[in-house]
């Protein structure tokens, strides 16, 4: 089996990995996410998951390259990761009481065949209106600078959601259901 690489360093994606028990080492690309207005969002994470598997592929023979990225998006505005806590506070504010999306992409690169895929799910999520004290405390507890929208779905931000349609995993940061049925046409089962 090739060996599989996680061009990340999010603890949410290794432990995903983990779950299904996948054997991987992680090297995590530095490519500059520029947010490209013109792009969907679904768009914005493929391309940003390309770039990641393309950054890290030429220094593998013979491997499996997986990147993803996730963003948050609401009425086609994108919300990356907040800068400080106003940022947090403003994206929190603007997603309160709403229904917005978790779009993740994912890549997969063989660079031995250099086969790819490229594919992106999106995931509705409804937030219950929040209190200004809600956020303030949700903020200074978790200091969600790190993440899209400035909150983790999986994390204390699970009380803010009152449901959700589509791929949980997926809104967490790499859907599962996808990833494997592709991990599949690479050679790699999972059971």
């Amino acid at each position: 089996m090739k060996k599989l690489i996680l061009a990340s360093a999010s603890p949410r994606r290794k432990r995903l990995l983990e779950q299904i028990g996948l054997k991987f080492q992680t090297d995590p690309s530095n490519i500059d996410e520029i947010v490209d207005p013109a792009f969907h969002p679904l768009e914005q994470v493929e391309s940003f998951s390309l770039q990641k598997a393309q950054a890290v592929a030429p220094k593998y023979n013979s491997a499996l390259i997986l990147a993803a990225d996730s963003m948050v998006a609401i009425n086609g505005e994108v919300l990356g990761k907040p800068k400080d806590k106003e940022d947090a506070t403003r994206m929190l504010r603007r997603l309160s009481g709403t229904q917005h999306s978790i779009v993740t992409g994912f890549t997969l690169i063989d660079t031995e065949t250099k086969k790819s895929v490229t594919r992106s799910v999106e995931t509705k999520v409804w937030f219950k209106k929040l209190s200004s004290e809600e956020i303030e405390a949700y903020i200074t507890k978790e200091k969600p600078f790190d993440k899209a929208g400035a909150y983790g779905i999986q994390e204390l931000a699970a009380i803010f959601v009152e449901k959700i349609e589509g791929d949980y995993f997926g809104a967490v940061g790499l859907p599962l259901f996808a990833l494997v049925e592709e991990l599949k046409k690479f050679g790699i089962q999972v059971l």
